[in-house]
């Protein structure tokens, strides 16, 4: 097993970030890094170096990033579907049930739904499947009221945990 990837942060940061109750910041800082270094290794392989608390934050920064603009819907057919599965239990994990089982619906709406949603669309196409598949317009609302509680858990995970997503120093 390669060795983690660990970013740096200075233990100052750190305690500023946490005192400011800002979970915007607080998040920017421990996911950030983990972005910047995948883009510069262009390569999904740098998942075997993250820990599991990392490759949730990971993957959770994607699904967010595409279901509050277009929902479950554009995550898939933007080919981030995969980014789903381990998620329920990462999010058991840090105590998470009610977005695990989200998570859960959405693959299992994804797969009742796999030929149509794993065709390559036109945008208008793309934009038909809203219509044509209302089964996720309920899971995409759920995300939406259930995000903010799930990002809290997340970093009041990394809080006990520090030291799996980054190295203090």
């Amino acid at each position: 097993m390669p060795d983690r990837f660990l970013p740096k942060v200075s233990l100052d940061r750190l305690k500023e970030v946490q005192a400011s109750n800002d979970m915007n910041e607080y998040y920017d800082l421990i996911c950030q890094p983990l972005h910047e270094e995948l883009y510069r290794r262009q390569d999904f392989s740098f998942f075997e170096e993250l820990s599991e608390g990392q490759q949730l934050l990971v993957c959770y920064d994607y699904v967010q990033n595409h279901v509050l603009q277009g929902g479950f819907i554009q995550l898939i057919q933007n080919g981030y579907v995969n980014m789903l599965a381990p998620m329920p239990g990462w999010l058991a994990t840090i105590g998470d049930e009610q977005m695990a089982k989200l998570m859960d619906d959405a693959l299992k709406a994804y797969v009742i739904n796999r030929d149509i949603l794993d065709k390559e669309t036109t945008p208008e196409e793309f934009a038909n499947l809203y219509e044509q598949l209302p089964v996720f317009g309920p899971l995409d609302k759920r995300f939406e009221s259930l995000h903010p509680y799930t990002v809290e858990l997340m970093l009041q995970y990394a809080t006990y945990h520090i030291e799996e997503f980054a190295r203090v120093e």
